[in-house]
């Protein structure tokens, strides 16, 4: 059995976990009875946790309270943490970087030598490049992010990929990051249908507007719908292509915002692509190296034939060409 002073250091770190913890659960952790819970639980109040107990059947969470409780950590956890704070540092949040690497400073110096060399080891063979392209002002972000939970309008001015500025009245459903851009998805009031913004290019009004009640979303699987959304929908061209290759193939070449890959079988799957520009999307399905079929557009079947043809003309003509000959010395 664990002394008091562990105890209940193991009963704050189950708290901490987001769930509803019954009498009996924490006693079975922590190998006590219901009694002994109910008394950690009363110290843990006496030292200013707010343990918050819920209805029905008698279960205990840990709420908001003026005290932060301490940090508990298993190895697992901690390499995560700092792993999370080392790629903020070099990610796509404007000003996060110096905070990021303060905060990893203060985590490594309570860490034990036994997890602090599994992440130096990792940062010592690590290279990072920089991300390219705009970042995201964390106030923005902020802005965003609590329009959303607080299910209230957001108008914000918006600049378009043509450098037009608009102002938007939306009502925001849920930020989506691809790992290089953030987007926010939310219902146009004006155009009265879903629309996909990059937060970059928002500058949100204050105050926020009225609440409103939540719509359903456009789709379960939200990152599919940006990913269709931004690669597909807002071209010119929407094509469909077949490559030869596994799914998981295909997506380790193809970033989600250029194109959704979905599965067929074991050696194919279907790309999702779009484009203003027939020659793009045939030279970058080209230079993949896989064999392909173009399902549609029409226009780029026909496209690709002339291509081919004019390529093979090209290639005819170099070898069909009179070679300098080499003089007789």
């Amino acid at each position: 059995m664990l002394e008091t002073s562990a105890r209940l250091l193991r009963l704050l770190s189950l708290l901490q976990t987001p769930r509803d913890w019954t009498g009996a659960e924490l006693a079975q952790r922590l190998d006590v009875d219901i009694r002994t819970v109910r008394r950690d639980i009363q110290k843990l109040r006496d030292l200013g946790y707010p343990v918050h107990a819920t209805a029905g059947a008698a279960g205990y969470r840990l709420g908001a309270g003026t005290k932060l409780p301490p940090l508990l950590l298993d190895d697992e956890e901690a390499v995560a943490v700092a792993i999370g704070l080392r790629t903020a540092a070099s990610g796509t949040v404007t000003g996060i970087a110096e905070s990021s690497l303060r905060a990893l400073a203060k985590l490594e110096q309570v860490l034990p030598s036994r997890v602090r060399h599994r992440i130096n080891l990792l940062h010592s063979v690590t290279v990072t490049v920089p991300t390219a392209g705009p970042s995201v002002d964390p106030d923005v972000l902020t802005a965003v992010a609590g329009a959303c939970r607080a299910h209230e309008r957001l108008r914000f001015d918006y600049d378009s990929h043509d450098g037009t500025t608009s102002v938007r009245d939306t009502e925001p459903h849920r930020l989506v990051h691809t790992g290089r851009r953030w987007y926010l998805v939310g219902w146009d009031t004006d155009r009265r249908d879903w629309r996909t913004y990059r937060v970059d290019r928002i500058r949100p009004r204050v105050p926020t507007g009225p609440r409103f009640p939540p719509r359903e979303a456009p789709d379960v699987d939200l990152a599919g719908y940006l990913t269709h959304g931004v690669s597909t929908a807002a071209y010119r061209y929407q094509a469909r292509i077949t490559l030869y290759v596994p799914a998981e193939t295909a997506a380790e070449r193809i970033a989600p915002t250029v194109g959704l890959v979905e599965a067929v079988d074991r050696n194919s799957c279907l790309l999702h692509t779009g484009s203003n520009s027939l020659d793009e999307i045939a030279v970058y399905v080209a230079l993949f190296g896989f064999r392909f079929r173009v399902d549609e557009p029409p226009e780029l079947i026909a496209h690709l034939r002339d291509l081919t043809a004019r390529l093979a003309e090209a290639s005819q003509e170099h070898a069909s060409a009179p070679r300098n000959k080499v003089p007789d010395r």
